[in-house]
């Protein structure tokens, strides 16, 4: 099918549009609505203005919209805009969505797309966590965390790199701390800066990380495409 993919630049959006091409769908766009803030339930916040850059490398139009509430239903409401604007402008026959356990965020996109008449492809769904993220890793996805919000993961993990050595102490942590590995109740965020459907990775310039003793963001000022990485 011809799909638009909701992408937020994290690790899940990401690899469902690897996924979906490689089941031979082509993804005709991609969407992403900016929030409001950090407290939007629904969605991808830190960073999220560095899917440009993303979607340049991976040379796939871009269509986005900014959300004015973090209520969910005005936010699913700039969903369905940004969806019909999509129809129109690609004739997309439906979307590709990352998620992988959240019932109400998965709900929420197949109420809409069932409102304007198109599919819903979730690749992710209900993948083992523990398969799922080293998967991600063999399959050359490089991906940084950009926020924390959980009992166990302290400053140190922001702007890390997630990759074999430190994936055992990630599971150790979630196992401890009761967290979901793959971060789906929003206990970090990701931002992926290279992978196979990349032409060329992200380079961060200028970053500053803040923290208030329990949670904290990695803020990128300044990232670009690094032309001499190929």
């Amino acid at each position: 099918m011809k799909l638009a993919a909701l992408f937020s630049g994290g690790k899940d959006s990401t690899f469902a549009i690897y996924e979906a091409k490689s089941q031979g769908h082509q993804i005709a766009c991609l969407i992403t609505i900016l929030p409001l803030s950090e407290e939007s339930m629904l969605l991808h916040f830190p960073n999220i203005k560095l899917t440009k850059l993303q979607s340049k490398s991976m040379k796939i139009p871009q269509l986005t919209i900014e959300s004015h509430s973090n209520e969910y239903d005005l936010e699913a409401n700039a969903l369905e805009l940004i969806l019909n604007d999509a129809k129109k402008k690609y004739g997309i026959e439906g979307i590709v969505h990352g998620g992988i356990l959240s019932k109400f965020q998965k709900n929420l996109f197949t109420k809409v797309c069932s409102k304007i008449e198109i599919d819903i492809t979730s690749p992710l769904w209900n993948k083992n966590q523990k398969d799922y993220m080293k998967k991600l890793i063999k399959s050359g996805f490089r991906f940084i965390i950009v926020s924390v919000t959980s009992s166990g993961l302290d400053e140190s993990w922001l702007g890390k790199e997630i990759n074999e050595s430190n994936l055992l102490t990630l599971e150790n942590l979630a196992s401890k701390h009761g967290f979901n590995l793959t971060f789906e109740g929003g206990e970090a965020e990701t931002l992926v800066i290279d992978c196979p459907i990349f032409t060329l990775p992200l380079k961060i310039e200028k970053f500053k990380k803040v923290w208030d003793g329990y949670r904290g963001r990695f803020e990128i000022l300044e990232a670009r495409l690094d032309n001499h990485a190929r």
